[in-house]
This record gives C-alpha cells, structure tokens and sequence, in this order.
C-alpha cells in the first residue's frame, strides 16, 4: 500500500497523523521510500518495507468504524492473571495494527479492571490505546475528541 503526501494515517503505536512528505533514503547499499509522518509535534520516519501495512494504515471508513463499536460492547477476551502472559497476549493480538485489535485489547483491559486491578504497563498501554482510538474515532465519524471520548466512556462503562 502506498501513501501519498497529505493523506491522514494510522500509525499503529502513535495514532492519527499525517504524511508530510516522501523521502528516499540509503539503507545498507539500497533505496528505500520512507515516510515522514507528522504526529502531533513529532515526526516519525517510516520505511516502505514488508512491515509498513502493520505500521502505517488508512483511517477506518465510517461504516466500518460502526461495526468496531459492537467489539467495545462484547464480553471481552479473558486475559491472563500472569503479567507477563498478560503483556505477550495483548502484544501479539495488537500486532496486526487493525483498529479491531485496539477495540479488542481495550474491551479486555476494561473487563479485566472491573475484577482486579491493572499493572502500571496494563494502565499506560490502556491509556495510549483510548487515545489512538479517540483520534481514529474523530476523523473516521466527523465528530471531536471530546464527543469521541465521552461516547467512549459511555460505551465502557455500560454492563
């Protein structure tokens, strides 16, 4: 998948930003396009290899982004009482970068909070993820951050 400079993508640690520019950079005797990604007040290079559609994707359409919601109302997938079990699980299903994995991961962290308590790494990791989906939410349904994140809220605490 290639971008185009202007366009609004989802990088799959950081969240919303935009393509600022194309740059061919050398590496290891090779041209390879990089990506320069504006976030907030940070720029983030990102190379065009085989990883670049788990790193960098197009903001989830309208329609598709109705659909997520129904993940952040399900049961939520169990997650391990083992922090280190915990870690690699949500690690792992987040790795395909999708914005279905953010819901998934943020409804288990949510679940798993109303029955024991979240680790400094569960808390930090379930903030960065609102965020991200708080800054998905807003583009991808024409409403603010604050609209996004108070609907939200109302969805995580309904039960």
């Amino acid at each position: 998948m290639s971008f185009r400079e202007g366009d609004s993508v989802m990088h799959w640690t950081f969240g919303l930003g935009k393509v600022v520019r194309l740059e061919e950079r050398d590496m290891s005797g090779r041209e390879v396009l990089y990506y320069a990604i504006q976030i907030n007040d940070m720029t983030i290079w990102v190379p065009e290899d085989e990883m670049l559609g788990t790193r960098l994707r197009l903001p989830t359409s309208e329609n598709e982004f109705k659909k997520l919601k129904k993940i952040l109302t399900s049961p939520g997938e169990p997650l391990p009482d083992d922090r280190h079990q915990r870690k690699i699980m949500l690690m792992e299903t987040l790795k395909d970068g999708s914005a279905a994995s953010l819901c998934r991961v943020i409804r288990s962290l949510v679940v798993y909070r109303k029955t024991r308590s979240l680790n400094e790494n569960d808390q930090a990791l379930l903030k960065r993820l609102e965020k991200v989906l708080i800054g998905e939410w807003s583009i991808a349904l024409s409403v603010t951050p604050l609209e996004a994140e108070t609907e939200l809220r109302q969805i995580l605490l309904k039960d």
